[in-house]
């Protein structure tokens, strides 16, 4: 089974994180961050991995931080999850309706941290949650996973709507980028590894 944990404390946060990526959507979430917690139950339940994340944060200050602590964590986990990467798909895209707001989310398990993030209707707060913390999330994955990211919002009115659109859009990719494929042999990639 290809599994991870990764605890990390700070001064700003204390996070505990388990990740499966050949579960069944299995979920455990508590960020002490509402809408977070809804984002994270969205990446396991679309991407079918068992996810467990207990998360302490100076929430007095405000979410930047466990938000993008959170985003370590889950980069981390990814990258031992996958390991040395041999047989996976390792290209991943997906393009999810939510409503009036569509997104769409490209992922290479390349080895090479990169985010592209193009929304920039997403402005304001949805309840007590920075819609900017939502590109924050996504660097620390891309940077913390070794992971290419390319994440759109085609467009979208509400930012709940668009922000629930990009992360169901990042759960199906994911899943398609890790998925086992019996015809690759080693590693997919004329270079011989993922990792240099």
């Amino acid at each position: 089974m290809r599994r991870a944990e990764v605890n990390r404390e700070t001064k700003e946060t204390r996070i505990e994180l388990r990740l499966n990526l050949d579960g069944a959507g299995s979920i455990n979430i508590n960020t002490g961050v509402g809408f977070l917690d809804h984002m994270l139950t969205h990446i396991a339940r679309h991407g079918l991995f068992d996810l467990d994340v207990t998360a302490k944060g100076d929430l007095q200050v405000d979410a930047h931080h466990t938000v993008e602590d959170i985003g370590i964590c889950l980069g981390k986990a990814f990258a031992q999850a996958v390991g040395d990467a041999a047989r996976i798909t390792r290209f991943g895209h997906a393009a999810v309706p939510m409503d009036e707001a569509l997104a769409e989310v490209a992922v290479d398990i390349s080895g090479r941290p990169f985010l592209a993030f193009n929304a920039p209707a997403l402005k304001g707060r949805v309840g007590e949650f920075d819609a900017e913390l939502v590109e924050e999330f996504f660097r620390a994955f891309a940077v913390n996973s070794k992971t290419t990211l390319h994440i759109v919002l085609r467009y979208g009115n509400n930012v709940h709507h668009s922000i629930e659109g990009i992360f169901k859009a990042f759960a199906r990719a994911l899943a398609e980028a890790v998925k086992l494929d019996p015809r690759v042999a080693g590693v997919p990639s004329t270079k011989g590894t993922l990792t240099a």
